[in-house]
């Protein structure tokens, strides 16, 4: 689909109009959003496409037809699949070797999980390898009430900070503020930019890191454009 509009204005409700009608959601959900800061940062979206409309080049877009249309119509069933994340965060699982591995593991992570024991009251349990280890069903439970206690927003907006790191801690420690998106993204990639300092990064690799990093960015900022300023986050 082609450009085919002239203006981009917001309501009083904060949904996108082009040339005066309403955008929707594959849905057909009108595209309102929770924030003024939010709102204006869809609009500009709309505001740049030039030629070809290109979802690559709309992120907020796309995670606001998400929080409406997918997350939005069962907010609990979606947190309870971010939620899964705990029983195997990424955090929880370190390597026994190299020494100096195991050292940035320890330096960049523990300080994550000593957070979400003080933060929920919880015990969490590492082991090293590959093999799950349980994590007792009150921390479970803890860390589930957590991001189950996200909007459908907040929600869209964390769903690719999990998933592509593997860790509901950071994502939670981020969404709190008690991490920077580049202290967490960092995190996330110890492993492999372990990997890639002793071994190289093929371009296709590089690639694929380069595409999850877009996505994780534009959750960081859908997520803080998204809370009320009270709240408080920057983005």
């Amino acid at each position: 689909m082609k450009r085919f509009w002239t203006t981009v204005t917001l309501d009083p409700d904060r949904a996108v109009y082009l040339d005066g009608k309403p955008v929707r959601t594959p849905g057909r959900v009108p595209l309102a959003l929770p924030t003024d800061a939010l709102a204006e940062a869809v609009a500009a979206e709309w505001r740049a496409v030039t030629g070809e409309i290109d979802p690559r080049a709309m992120p907020l877009t796309g995670l606001a037809n998400a929080a409406i249309d997918r997350v939005g119509a069962d907010p609990a069933l979606f947190a309870r699949g971010l939620a899964a994340y705990a029983e195997s965060d990424l955090l929880c699982y370190r390597a026994d070797a190299p020494d100096d591995l195991v050292a940035r593991q320890l330096a960049a992570w523990d300080p994550l999980l000593d957070w979400a024991r003080a933060r929920y009251d919880v015990r969490i349990e590492t082991a090293t390898g590959i093999l799950h280890r349980a994590q007792p069903a009150a921390t479970l439970a803890r860390l589930g009430e957590a991001i189950a206690a996200r909007d459908a927003f907040a929600l869209a907006a964390l769903s690719p900070i999990v998933t592509i790191g593997g860790s509901l801690i950071a994502a939670l420690a981020l969404a709190e503020g008690a991490a920077t998106p580049e202290q967490v993204w960092d995190t996330m990639m110890l492993d492999e930019d372990y990997q890639a300092e002793r071994w190289g990064r093929d371009p296709l690799a590089a690639a694929g890191i380069e595409a999850r990093q877009r996505d994780f960015a534009a959750g960081v900022r859908f997520l803080f454009l998204g809370q009320p300023i009270s709240q408080g986050a920057g983005g």
